[in-house]
């Protein structure tokens, strides 16, 4: 199957995302005024709000659902067999 190029900014959009969540808790030990810190956050919080959501529609709804499932915490402890029975 041929990868569009909607496909794979799709899924760039999904790491740029990622990133973006995992720098927020990185911030506060930066050595920079409070005052660029709260901003620094909020930019980063907001871009990965809207990389996730604009990411998710270029990757379709069934795609989407899939990786906004994995990102999940409350299913990163479910075996693969899980995942097969629910399937079904």
């Amino acid at each position: 199957m041929q990868k569009t190029w909607k496909f794979k900014l799709g899924i760039v959009l999904l790491v740029v995302c990622v990133i973006a969540f995992l720098a927020i808790p990185v911030v506060p030990f930066l050595d920079l005024e409070n005052s660029v810190k709260i901003t620094l956050s909020t930019v980063l919080l907001v871009i990965g709000e809207i990389t996730f959501w604009t990411g998710g529609l270029l990757l379709g709804k069934e795609l989407f659902s899939k990786y906004k499932a994995w990102f999940n915490p409350k299913n990163w402890s479910k075996s693969k067999s899980d995942d097969k029975e629910n399937t079904h």
